[in-house]
């Protein structure tokens, strides 16, 4: 989900994208029966943000493997994943696998990751201090207000040793878990899109990285943020998505290898995120795992 997967189970912030679903149908071709790669097949994957650099020379690369890519632009995040349920899109690729695990949850869907592309660190900022470790004890750090966003900030500020969680830190973690006894500063929960203006009134705050660029900062700026060989990241690793049954097919796998190993490509997915995209290969296995962990504990949370 680019910078903007930051901001997902509450489902993320709009982009003001038309969308062009009218006559939408399932692929040609045997593309969602194992049909194999390089035989002239045409496969819809759907995306929020065709525009984003990474996407014009991966079909071109894929049309050089026999595979004609046709890209299903959204312009919001609660469609791609629908209407890939539906089969009226063979892929999708926006979301991590949190934003995932409460779709499938709450629609009794069974999409499953096949391939990583990246994550998207999030980063904590401050206007006083150039690292973390001169925060002071006792001084206030900001989080965003929002579900997700907020579960996923107190974990960076875990990792950076600013705060200790009662639950040791999950998705579903919230000011409520943290240990005021043992942490060493301060948290308060603020409207995300306010946070880069409140900057200058705390020690430092997790900022979205949908509002890093506006609010004056660079993403170089972060003195701390996700680390992506943290267990804790790997639900924020953004995927292709397929219905199950599909899993396997050999078309779709190829296109997943094509992204993750075509310079041009992650060349472009860099410059759409600002240079902030850790682009993995994480195995698959690791991935359907944690769609599973996280499924059900968002099930036990309802």
């Amino acid at each position: 989900m680019s910078r903007r997967t930051t901001s997902l189970i509450a489902a993320l912030a709009a982009v003001p994208l038309f969308v062009a679903l009218s006559g939408c149908a399932t692929a040609s071709s045997d593309a969602g029966s194992g049909g194999d790669s390089g035989s002239d097949e045409t496969v819809k994957i759907g995306v929020v943000g065709k525009g984003d650099p990474q996407w014009a020379p991966f079909v071109e690369a894929a049309a050089e493997e026999g595979i004609t890519v046709e890209l299903v632009d959204f312009g919001s995040y609660e469609q791609p994943n629908p209407a890939l349920s539906e089969g009226e899109i063979d892929l999708n690729q926006f979301q991590h696998i949190v934003y995932l695990a409460n779709y499938n949850v709450s629609s009794g869907s069974d999409l499953e990751p096949i391939g990583s592309t990246a994550i998207y660190p999030l980063g904590l900022y401050s206007k006083k201090y150039d690292d973390v470790k001169s925060i002071p004890e006792g001084e206030t750090v900001a989080v965003p207000d929002d579900a997700s966003n907020q579960a996923r900030a107190l974990l960076v500020l875990q990792s950076a040793g600013l705060v200790e969680l009662k639950s040791g830190g999950t998705i579903f973690s919230d000011l409520a878990d943290v240990d005021t006894e043992k942490s060493k500063v301060k948290v308060t929960a603020l409207e995300a899109a306010l946070i880069p203006t409140s900057l200058p009134d705390v020690a430092a705050a997790i900022i979205n990285n949908d509002f890093v660029e506006d609010s004056g900062l660079t993403f170089d700026d972060a003195i701390a943020q996700d680390d992506p060989e943290d267990p804790n990241a790997l639900p924020y690793v953004n995927i292709f998505a397929a219905r199950a049954e599909d899993a396997d097919n050999e078309t779709y796998l190829k296109l997943v290898e094509i992204f993750q190993t075509n310079e041009d490509v992650q060349a472009g997915l860099l410059e759409s995120s600002g240079d902030t995209a850790v682009p993995l290969q994480t195995p698959v296995k690791d991935l359907v795992d944690s769609l599973k962990k996280v499924e059900k504990d968002t099930e036990a949370q309802k």
